[in-house]
């Protein structure tokens, strides 16, 4: 029975950024606990490759920075394929830099792909979950959440603004049947760390720093993941669970 719980046979989950790292990862861990995983990103060719790794997976590709893009893309998605029971937003990106000399240009594009499309797919997809009185949003902030290194200051700023959102998501949606959560990475061997991982002196202090002592494994946000989209979790709301080797417990 407590198995059971975890099971999200007959669920359909859309994965924003899911054509590779973090976002395809999850995907596919969806899939394994029996959900219809639904693929977006804005280049169709890529989704396609990342959905044949997958049995059954669908794509939707748009821009999850376009306001009514998001909505005409969700909108038309749900009246033709049926209800989106989970919505995981991971697309991101990243853009190191002094702060002194962070452009400015750099800095609109990491508010509008890291937190204001949380707000876009989000509102898109929570009207219908409303109208169904369910849902599961799961949101992905970081372990800058909660901490800051140099020269990513603004990303910094964008994923607390995405656990800020997260409870703010709970506290309007929680009384419509509505999960809202969020997983909050550490260090993990992504696309979007390759120059870090690439760094002897930065993989090194890493694992210093780190409880654990290693880089995470993209597999090992699954979990996390699976929880939070099933019945499971079904009374956390607003919460920002950190997956990240102990790396925020530890001075």
């Amino acid at each position: 029975m407590s198995l059971q719980l975890f099971d999200l046979t007959g669920r359909r989950a859309l994965v924003t950024g899911s054509s590779q790292g973090i976002g395809l990862a999850l995907a596919k861990g969806l899939a394994a606990a029996g959900a219809q995983v639904v693929l977006n990103g804005r280049d169709a060719a890529r989704l396609a490759e990342a959905a044949a790794q997958i049995p059954g997976a669908e794509t939707l590709a748009f821009d999850v920075t376009d306001h009514e893009g998001v909505r005409a893309a969700v909108d038309a998605f749900e009246a033709k394929n049926g209800a989106i029971d989970i919505l995981v937003n991971n697309a991101g990106m990243q853009h190191r830099a002094p702060l002194e000399d962070f452009p400015a240009d750099a800095f609109e594009r990491l508010l509008q792909t890291n937190i204001a499309s949380v707000f876009h797919v989000g509102q898109a997809v929570a009207r219908h979950m409303i109208k169904r009185g369910k849902g599961k949003i799961i949101n992905i902030a970081s372990v800058q959440t909660a901490l800051a290194r140099p020269s990513i200051a603004p990303y910094t700023a964008t994923k607390g603004a995405v656990g800020n959102l997260t409870k703010g998501m709970a506290t309007d949606w929680a009384k419509y049947g509505i999960n809202c959560n969020a997983i909050a990475p550490g260090y993990f061997d992504t696309p979007l760390n390759a120059a870090l991982v690439a760094d002897p002196a930065f993989s090194a202090w890493l694992e210093k720093r780190t409880p654990a002592g290693r880089w995470g494994k993209v597999e090992e946000l699954v979990g996390a993941c699976v929880f939070l989209s099933s019945e499971a979790a079904s009374f956390v709301n607003g919460h920002v669970l950190f997956v990240d080797g102990g790396i925020t417990a530890s001075l």
